[in-house]
């Protein structure tokens, strides 16, 4: 009978074989049969010193006579299967017994093929190749799972060098040029200096943006990003993050209203909270057109409460609104003052709010405007966070 080709290609004396028979003919056949074939042979006439020779020589492959009188080969299986430096090495049975029964038991027991005694040499070579090439196999994972690790490992340490040595001046810088925007008056410095210092700020908070969501996104995605959920009052929440986006929002002419915001209580994480509010006012300003408006409001939805963000500016087609917030299409615009974005804040949003268990929506017209909104969950609605969370 012949059998197909199709396993991975190895080179035979980089593998162990242990030929374990009572029978010394038989040991003395298999050795020349794969000795001609150029693998490294070991043998055991009992199942006692098979048992030792696996735990010294550590070979690739077993073939295991069943039949012996000390131990049989189920039972030398089913020991080596309990032993934590032998419990992966392949095992082939060498059997006269080929009824379904024993062939069901030696499968239990830990075997990983059977021969059926007489062998046919085509055979013998083809199953012992293949099974060494499974081998062959589970090392390239098992050195490619290392490589990944330490691609990894290399990435962390890139990711704290980031966070610390250079989120640390940035955000220094940053406060500084607001000090300065604020303290220092147009006719002092010259209106083209004012104008081009303003511009400076402006852009640095956005690169700042850019870098606190990047760092937060890399953090979730990896998992060292934990929910740390409180009680805290929604209203004075938003009302501290809008006083920071008035003043962004003025340099365009912009104003930041605050609509129906019913007082109300939640349970969820607060920065994960003010990250989503952030992102949604930044970009309703980024699609506002000069002199026109943004309403923020908070709402009791069921148990949940829903902050919605509202512009009227741009807009989103149907076609684009598709689009935003999947991270295989990383779908982003230019502002209405060819602002640039990222695409990655409204996947940020999107992630966090599943995390506190609520969910993000949006509504937009093209040319009148969009509503982006989220919901937390109410106090006393906790476990709502452990549900899972579709998205509008």
């Amino acid at each position: 009978m012949a059998i197909e080709n199709n396993f991975t290609e190895i080179i035979p004396s980089d593998y162990k074989i242990l030929v374990v028979d009572d029978v010394m003919p038989n040991v003395l056949l298999l050795k020349v049969m794969l000795s001609n074939e150029k693998f490294n042979i070991v043998t055991a006439s009992n199942g006692t010193a098979a048992i030792e020779l696996a735990h010294s020589e550590h070979p690739d492959l077993i073939l295991l006579d069943v039949m012996m009188p000390d131990i049989t080969g189920y039972g030398v299986a089913e020991k080596l299967r309990a032993e934590e430096d032998t419990k992966d090495i392949p095992i082939i049975f060498l059997t006269a017994l080929n009824s379904s029964e024993d062939v069901v038991r030696g499968f239990r027991m830990g075997g990983n093929d059977f021969i059926s005694k007489p062998f046919n040499k085509e055979v013998l070579i083809t199953r012992v190749k293949y099974q060494l090439s499974l081998v062959a196999a589970k090392r390239v994972i098992l050195q490619q799972n290392e490589e990944l690790e330490r691609t990894i490992s290399g990435r962390d340490k890139l990711y704290s060098v980031i966070a610390h040595d250079l989120r640390s001046p940035f955000s220094t810088v940053k406060m500084t040029l607001n000090m300065l925007v604020e303290a220092i008056p147009a006719d002092v410095i010259g209106e083209d200096m004012y104008n081009m210092l303003s511009m400076v700020n402006t852009q640095t908070e956005e690169v700042f943006s850019l870098l606190d969501n990047l760092l937060k996104w890399t953090k979730s995605q990896v998992g060292r990003l934990n929910v740390v959920a409180q009680n805290f009052k929604v209203d004075e929440i938003v009302l501290s993050v809008l006083e920071i986006f008035r003043r962004v929002a003025e340099a365009k002419n912009i104003q930041i209203e605050t609509g129906d915001c019913e007082l109300l209580n939640v349970y969820a994480d607060i920065d994960m909270f003010k990250t989503v509010l952030r992102n949604f006012l930044s970009n309703a300003i980024k699609f506002s057109h000069e002199g026109s408006k943004i309403i923020v409001s908070v709402n009791q939805e069921g148990d949940f409460a829903r902050v919605s963000v509202r512009d009227f500016g741009c807009g989103i087609s149907e076609e684009d609104q598709a689009k935003l917030f999947h991270s295989k299409t990383h779908f982003s615009k230019y502002g209405t003052n060819n602002e640039e974005g990222s695409g990655l804040g409204l996947l940020l949003c999107q992630d966090f709010a599943e995390k506190n268990g609520g969910s993000v929506k949006l509504e937009s017209k093209l040319g009148e405007g969009s509503t982006f909104s989220f919901t937390v969950p109410l106090v006393g609605n906790e476990a709502s966070q452990k549900q899972p969370v579709v998205i509008d």
